[in-house]
């Protein structure tokens, strides 16, 4: 079975799936604009917009991010397959299930870990616990005054400068908003693994990397033009 065709269910699965969806359209669509704009800016008329790249850089940065966990969901990750298929049906899904809950443990570090060094600059408190969370800390580092180097600060986002930053004014966007897709990225991830471990117990799934779908149908047209000839 391939996950490409696979369509969710639940309400959560199917806003995660329109939360995903949505935010990549958008990342493709702004990273578009504003490299044409830059573009045309820069050879018509010898200038550019100065936060250009940088918003490229974390557009970009963030795209790759949520294509982690989209690739979790339609089954497009690359892995290799040569010592699952000595065995049979019962053995590779065992294998598929242990590795799954070994991506799951690994989601689930990733998750503690990008939370831990995003919350340092959103004025929150870190995890307690070396390997996985057992609450928070009481004192804790605050680089909510941290800001980009070249990004503007959206009119709309001010109030946060009361929330984050004690009242001070931020001259540029502060880092805790473009890091926000580190914990946000982690927990789509241990979402996806989770759901598609379930999938694989459950026989909707057989393996958690790409299928061969793709590569059975091009063998199937060389065989077919073959037959022809």
């Amino acid at each position: 079975m391939s996950g490409f065709h696979h369509h969710e269910k639940t309400r959560l699965g199917q806003f995660v799936n329109e939360f995903e969806e949505t935010a990549i359209a958008v990342i493709l669509g702004l990273m578009t604009i504003i490299t044409f704009v830059n573009v045309v800016l820069r050879y018509g008329y010898n200038t550019g917009l100065i936060w250009g790249l940088e918003a490229t850089a974390f557009l970009f940065a963030w795209l790759v991010i949520f294509g982690m966990s989209y690739a979790v969901k339609i089954t497009a990750h690359l892995g290799v397959d040569a010592i699952t298929n000595l065995f049979g049906p019962r053995g590779r899904k065992v294998l598929a299930i242990a590795a799954g809950f070994l991506c799951i443990i690994y989601a689930a570090l990733l998750f503690k870990g990008a939370w831990d060094y995003w919350a340092n600059f959103a004025d929150l408190p870190q995890t307690t616990g070396r390997w996985f969370p057992t609450g928070f800390q009481d004192k804790f580092l605050n680089k909510a005054w941290y800001e980009t180097d070249d990004l503007p600060m959206p009119g709309f986002l001010t109030f946060l400068q009361d929330w984050v930053n004690e009242g001070e004014a931020y001259e540029k966007m502060p880092r805790f908003i473009p890091y926000m897709i580190l914990p946000i990225g982690a927990a789509l991830l241990l979402f996806r693994y989770i759901q598609a471990t379930y999938r694989l117990m459950t026989g909707q799934l057989d393996s958690l990397i790409v299928s061969h779908e793709a590569e059975d149908a091009v063998a199937e047209v060389a065989a077919k033009r073959e037959s022809e000839d």
